[in-house]
């Protein structure tokens, strides 16, 4: 007995060990930072609050800088790394607004909690507070992921592109282990943000042989005049244009009442629509009659936490950067 009571306390101590061992490998968690960097997640919404304030494009330049940062090597800060040839040197990421935003936080959390909030867990929580800066639900985010130490231009290939088809873009998602839903609900976040003409001027002119102006003749006719007025043939192709026009910064589900008038932007968004497997979703969000309906908000912040999973290091893996914009 006396024997057991000796060893009662290292027994105890490799039980807790063996059991924090076993949460870790799970991956994620909701509160990850509540003991070690209490404030972490504060931190991160000041500093968006801020910056938001005075550029309020950082906002929908977070968001798809996150869902950028999964669909590439999984939700491990890739994106945000500096040098030739990196992700963040593409086209698709070159014009993302924000990078600042995650620098000013991880610096401030070194500042407060040296060597323990990651990077790729700043880019979640900035994602989510950029949500709820236009007037979207907020959710819980799982942290406790660790940032990646490769970033390859090659790699963002991988990216959803606005001229592909719908099944390239589901099977693009089912890659990611994300539903025809999800993948739905996602696109829903161009309810925010703007789009360069050169991704979807091709739609404007001599697109098509069916239509007077040879436009896209899914898109309404006179969406298609304010576009070419917008983006002239010759015209200035980095020029932006509102994804959601009417509603550009506030995130709602008008963004899917603008697919059923024909006001989609991008074509892959417009497919949305006309494609009959995901056209169903986008009516459930519009609550069309004799259909479940979903409520675009609350199924949001959903794939959103299913999407910042994908592919994350936890545990033992990565690393914990220094700054976001370097392997250590």
């Amino acid at each position: 007995m006396g024997a057991s009571f000796i060893h009662t306390p290292t027994l105890f101590f490799l039980w807790f060990s063996m059991a924090a061992a076993l949460v870790q490998g799970q991956g994620t968690r909701v509160g990850f930072y509540s003991r070690t960097c209490p404030q972490a997640e504060s931190i991160v919404q000041k500093t968006v609050q801020s910056h938001f304030q005075s550029n309020p494009a950082i906002a929908p330049g977070l968001l798809r800088m996150h869902f950028h940062d999964c669909f590439v090597r999984g939700c491990d800060a890739s994106i945000l790394i500096n040098g030739t040839s990196t992700e963040k040197t593409t086209v698709p990421n070159s014009l993302i607004n924000g990078y600042d935003v995650i620098d000013d936080a991880k610096t401030q959390l070194e500042a407060a909690c040296p060597g323990v909030v990651s990077c790729a867990d700043i880019l979640a929580l900035a994602a989510r507070d950029s949500v709820v800066l236009t007037k979207g639900l907020t959710w819980k985010v799982p942290t406790g992921r660790r940032d990646g130490r490769v970033s390859l231009a090659s790699d963002v290939n991988n990216l959803p592109s606005p001229r592909d088809s719908i099944e390239a873009q589901k099977q693009k998602f089912a890659d990611k282990g994300l539903t025809d839903q999800d993948l739905v609900t996602l696109v829903g976040g161009h309810t925010i943000g703007t789009s360069a003409c050169q991704f979807f001027s091709y739609r404007l002119y001599n697109f098509s042989t069916t239509t007077a102006n040879g436009a896209d003749p899914s898109m309404d006719a006179t969406f298609v005049t304010q576009l070419q007025a917008l983006c002239p043939a010759d015209g200035d192709g980095s020029r932006r244009i509102a994804l959601d026009t009417g509603s550009s910064n506030t995130f709602d589900a008008s963004f899917f009442t603008n697919l059923k008038n024909g006001r989609g932007v991008l074509e892959s968004d417009q497919k949305l629509w006309t494609d009959a497997s995901t056209k169903t979703f986008v009516q459930r969000f519009l609550g069309v009659r004799g259909l479940l309906g979903l409520n675009f908000n609350v199924e949001f912040g959903r794939s959103m936490v299913r999407m910042s999973n994908i592919g994350v290091q936890t545990g033992t893996e990565g690393e914990i950067r220094r700054v976001c914009t370097a392997i250590n």
